[in-house]
């Protein structure tokens, strides 16, 4: 059974110095109440691993804005002006990833492969300082590391209290991957139910992944950009 707790208790004894995945896209399926406590709670010298960093002042732009994150891995800066200007001025560390390896870095931790070769990022930045090696095919591919964290922030729509997650629709993005890669693994969901009350065919995370549940209390559930059609666009090209 996991441990059910508030996201205050989840977070209390994170340390400075931790290394955290932290689900989602964009603002899509991220672990919110996880990362307002962790923001409240204070730690610092963190490492996050993310897709992006979301918007400025939500997701993960809260623990920027308090100079919690030491280094950031990522695909993209995204929609966030504030990560922009602390790469820019050096007050952060980061390593940016294309997305499919990235993806694959975390699923690779979680299967207990240490590293593999891709060809993505041959000869561009991405490869600097990394083992290139030919293969019978003729290509180049660089060598990648298995991403792994002290602790995975996950994002579930539901869970029965052995841990089962299961997702809805596009928030299940990068959390699955992310469950299977981390000494501890803290799902926040939006309801959790007996054990044995979820279908197992909609099981994507079994329990085992699981080492503490939150239920979140408040969803803002916010969308990071909203794009509106102007009036009389409709049908022209």
């Amino acid at each position: 059974m996991a441990h059910i707790l508030t996201a205050a208790e989840a977070v209390a004894d994170i340390p400075d110095g931790a290394s955290i995945l932290m689900g989602g896209f964009g603002l899509c399926g991220i672990p919110e109440n996880l990362i307002k406590a962790l923001a409240q709670q204070g730690a610092h010298n963190l490492t996050v691993m993310s897709n992006n960093a979301g918007v400025d002042d939500y997701g993960i732009g809260l623990l920027l804005q308090n100079k919690q994150v030491k280094r950031m891995i990522g695909t993209y800066v995204g929609e966030n002006a504030l990560l922009e200007k602390m790469i820019l001025e050096k007050e952060i560390l980061i390593e940016l990833v294309p997305q499919g390896t990235f993806a694959e870095r975390i699923r690779a931790a979680g299967a207990g492969i240490p590293a593999f070769y891709t060809p993505t990022g041959v000869g561009t930045l991405v490869a600097e300082g990394k083992e290139v090696r030919r293969f019978e095919d003729g290509r180049e591919y660089l060598l990648e590391h298995a991403l792994r964290a002290d602790y995975a922030f996950v994002k579930a729509y539901q869970a029965d209290k052995s841990g089962n997650l299961v997702y809805r629709a596009t928030t299940r993005n990068f959390n699955p991957l992310m469950a299977t890669a981390a000494h501890v693994t803290i799902a926040e969901v939006e309801e959790i139910v007996e054990a044995g009350a979820l279908d197992p065919e909609n099981v994507v995370t079994p329990g085992i992944y699981v080492d503490q549940l939150v239920r979140g209390e408040v969803y803002e559930k916010r969308i990071e950009k909203r794009t509106y059609r102007t009036a009389g666009s409709a049908g022209t090209s």
